[in-house]
C-alpha cells in the first residue's frame, strides 16, 4: 500500500497571488462592525486585507465540510478538522482601495504533535503583502488540523489544564454573534466552511453544540474595539492565539488594557474563560 504523503514535505512551497482592495467589500465589513464607511480614497483600517484574496476554488474541489481540499498549495493532511489557530502581523503602511495588492506564500513549517483530544498537524504560513512594489505588510498564520471528535471539542491549541481567573479589562464591550453575524462575515470573505453556518453539520460531524465564531471575525472584533477607543492610534502590529472556539447564542466579551505602545485584549466566552488573546502595537 502506497504511504500517504507527507505533509512536511511542503515546506518552503510558495504561492503568488494578485487582488485589488474593493471598497464596497469594505463598506460592507464596516456595516457589519456597525461602523460608517470610511471615504473611498482613505487608506484601509488593519485586518481589512483578509477580505482581499478570496478563495476561488470551483465547487468540484470543496471537501465535505465546504473548504477547499488540501493537497494544493497547502500541505494534504489527512486530519478532517480545521481551524485558524493565531497570527502576527506586521504593518509597515496602509493598503489602498483600487491599488493591486501582490502577496507571495510561503509554508514556513509543519509539525505533528500527539495533543490532549488525539494527533494534531500545525501548519506555519508566512505572507508579503506588497503595493507598488513596496512591502506594506507581513503576516504569520497558524493553521490546526485535528482529528475527528471523541468528544465536544475545546481548544485549538489543544490546550490542557485549568484556566487561571482573569481581570477584566479597562475597556470592556460584550455581543452575542449570531447567525446573520456569521453569514454576513462568511459571505465577506467567501468562506464557506460548513462549521459557520450549517448547524446540523457543526453538531453533528464535528461534535460542536452549535455555531463556530470565526477567529478571524474574533480578531477583527478585538482589534476594532480598540480602534473605538484609539481612533487617532496608527496599528503597527497585531498578535492573537486563539485558545478555544466561541459559539452563536453566546455571548463574547471582548476586554482590553491599555499598556505603553498600545493595549493587551481578550475575548472571553460567557463563562469567563478566554477564547482568544492579543496584543496590539500602536503609536
Amino acid at each position: 500500500m502506497t504511504p500517504p504523503p507527507d505533509p512536511g514535505d511542503r515546506e518552503g512551497r510558495s504561492e503568488e497571488a494578485e487582488d485589488t482592495p474593493d471598497p464596497g467589500s469594505h463598506a460592507a465589513l464596516a456595516a457589519l462592525l456597525d461602523r460608517p464607511a470610511a471615504d473611498a480614497a482613505a487608506p484601509l483600517a488593519p485586518l481589512l486585507h483578509w477580505l482581499c484574496f478570496r478563495p476561488r476554488v470551483p465547487r468540484g474541489e470543496l471537501g465535505p465540510d465546504g473548504h477547499p481540499r488540501t493537497g494544493g498549495f497547502l500541505p494534504p493532511v489527512e486530519l478532517p478538522r480545521r481551524m485558524w489557530g493565531g497570527g502576527e502581523l506586521a504593518f509597515a503602511a496602509p493598503l489602498r482601495t483600487g491599488v493591486p495588492v501582490h502577496r507571495t506564500s510561503v509554508i514556513a513549517r509543519v509539525r505533528r504533535r500527539e495533543g490532549r483530544s488525539g494527533p494534531l498537524v500545525l501548519v506555519t504560513v508566512d505572507h508579503t503583502l506588497r503595493q507598488n512594489g513596496a512591502s506594506v505588510l507581513t503576516e504569520r498564520q497558524d493553521l490546526v488540523y485535528r482529528a475527528a471528535p471523541t468528544a465536544a471539542p475545546d481548544a485549538p491549541g489543544d490546550a490542557a489544564g485549568a484556566e487561571e481567573e482573569q481581570p477584566p479589562g479597562r475597556w470592556r464591550r460584550s455581543l452575542v454573534p449570531d447567525p446573520v453575524l456569521l453569514f454576513q462575515y462568511s459571505a465577506l470573505t467567501f468562506n464557506s466552511h460548513r462549521i459557520h453556518y450549517d448547524r446540523p453539520y457543526a453538531r453533528e460531524e464535528e461534535g460542536y453544540p452549535g455555531l463556530v465564531v470565526h477567529a478571524p471575525l474574533t480578531a477583527t472584533l478585538l482589534l476594532d474595539h480598540y480602534l473605538r477607543h484609539r481612533p487617532a492610534a496608527t496599528v503597527t502590529g497585531f498578535r492573537f492565539r486563539a485558545v478555544r472556539p466561541a459559539f452563536d447564542g453566546h455571548a463574547l466579551v471582548l476586554h482590553a488594557t491599555p499598556v505603553p505602545g498600545g493595549a493587551r485584549r481578550r475575548a472571553a466566552d460567557d463563562r469567563g474563560r478566554t477564547v482568544m488573546s492579543a496584543e496590539v502595537d500602536a503609536v
